[in-house]
């Protein structure tokens, strides 16, 4: 004889079990579909990058930054470098003009670079009580082709320290360094690297190089 469901029971206990299980899952899985909706939705901005194979590019330094002035002034060294016909030359000997002193070797690019603004800075003075005297600490080895690259910048003159001890000399910190005295013998001014010495800034450091007495 077959058992028959109750009417208080309608459905076997096992299916209304299931049924509850199965709600409780899709619930779960509903939540857990929410929470990582609202996790994208919530992510922070990211900072933009360059492109890809496109590093940043370093900016090159200001002439102000290269400028410095003597606290109070230093006479030029008592030292001898030499002319194109192998004359020893100090800065002394050019004492009552203004002397712009750049040191400068062939092996030094930015020397290289700034050296047509120097002659144009020679050029430009030319009568002015300005000497423009621009001092090559190359090897013996490397002196006439020192010579013959000033000698493409007219009207600039060689001249070649052969011991290479200028730069102990001036406290160069580096290649080119520019020293400029002022008519007095003293040191006006001074720029540690290149420079566009044909630019605004480096001529108002020249002029008032000449401005004092």
């Amino acid at each position: 004889m077959s058992e028959n469901p109750t009417p208080e029971t309608g459905k076997p206990k096992g299916g209304l079990l299931t049924w509850a299980l199965g709600v409780a899952a899709l619930v779960g899985v509903a939540a857990v579909l929410y929470i990582i909706v609202q996790a994208s939705n919530n992510t922070a901005p990211t900072a933009p990058t360059a492109p890809a194979g496109k590093p940043a590019v370093p900016q090159p330094a200001s002439f102000a930054s290269k400028l410095s002035t003597p606290e109070t002034p230093t006479p030029a060294p008592d030292y001898a470098f030499y002319d194109e016909a192998g004359k020893p030359v100090k800065v002394a000997d050019l004492k009552g003009k203004v002397v712009v002193l750049n040191v400068w070797a062939t092996w030094c690019g930015p020397c290289k670079i700034e050296m047509p603004t120097l002659a144009k800075l020679a050029r430009d003075y030319e009568g002015r009580g300005v000497e423009v005297v621009v001092v090559s600490i190359d090897s013996a080895e490397k002196a006439t082709q020192a010579r013959l690259f000033i000698s493409q910048n007219a009207p600039l003159k060689f001249y070649h320290d052969r011991d290479m001890k200028l730069p102990f000399k001036i406290n160069a910190p580096g290649f080119p360094t520019t020293v400029i005295y002022g008519k007095d013998g003293n040191e006006a001014a001074r720029v540690a690297g290149d420079a566009d010495w044909s630019a605004a800034e480096p001529r108002a450091v020249v002029e008032k190089a000449l401005s004092l007495p």
